[in-house]
């Protein structure tokens, strides 16, 4: 065997060591979020440092609260808006995902998602926010991972209080007293399906709190919350 197909082999079992072993970091990182919570995910560091380009003393607003102090209307209208099959899938909505690209397809640009909790999380959690062939792969990896430790119940509870809800606003307890003056706890149903409306783009409707899509988008979360499954 020649001195480069040497070379090119140690490159190769090199380079397969390092995905083992990230894939492996992140698998132990999910494992340990069993039990204990996140203090950050990339996108929030990446929002952070965002933020910081314009003002260097910039912080996230972010308070975790356990699943149990969450509004159950938040949950019923979250699940509602952004994974309707959250409870009975493995990770993956393959009819949600057909949906958004036959819609796309009609509109001639990515106008709708298919994405579940569980990838949105994963993607949260872990990864950049560039749309990139190799960053869907990474994501869906993860989403499977994720399932495969977590139970639905905490996937739901870490999502909630992580997610992006305004210009530097995370997760459910800074979200419900920034819009509304009051804990995530004591929510209503209307409130709750506002801020539901507001997850696809939470930093325009931050600025933007009464557009007549909001409230129409509102109104029809508010109507499917009474059938969404919760963990």
């Amino acid at each position: 065997m020649s001195r480069l197909a040497r070379l090119a082999g140690w490159v190769a079992t090199a380079a397969a060591a390092a995905f083992v072993a990230y894939q492996a970091s992140i698998l132990a990182r999910l494992a340990w979020w069993r039990g204990h919570d996140p203090s950050t995910t990339a996108f929030m560091e990446a929002r952070l440092e965002k933020l910081r380009e314009k003002n260097p003393k910039a912080q996230l607003r972010q308070q975790w609260v356990p699943y149990a102090r969450i509004s159950v209307s938040l949950k019923r209208a979250v699940v509602a808006a952004e994974d309707a099959r959250f409870t009975d899938h493995e990770g993956f909505d393959w009819e949600a995902m057909q949906k958004a690209w036959e819609k796309n397809q009609r509109r001639g640009k990515v106008v709708a998602g298919g994405s579940t909790i569980s990838q949105q999380l994963a993607k949260n959690l872990f990864l950049s926010g560039r749309r990139t062939p190799w960053r869907k792969a990474q994501e869906a990896v993860i989403t499977v991972m994720m399932e495969s430790v977590m139970d639905k119940r905490r996937i739901l509870e870490i999502y909630l209080n992580v997610i992006e809800w305004g210009d530097g606003i995370f997760g459910a307890e800074a979200a419900a007293r920034h819009y509304f003056g009051v804990g995530a706890a004591s929510l209503t149903p209307e409130q709750a399906a506002r801020l539901a409306a507001m997850v696809p783009n939470p930093r325009f409707y931050d600025r933007h709190r009464d557009t007549a899509w909001l409230e129409r988008k509102t109104r029809i979360i508010l109507a499917r919350m009474p059938s969404a499954e919760l963990p």
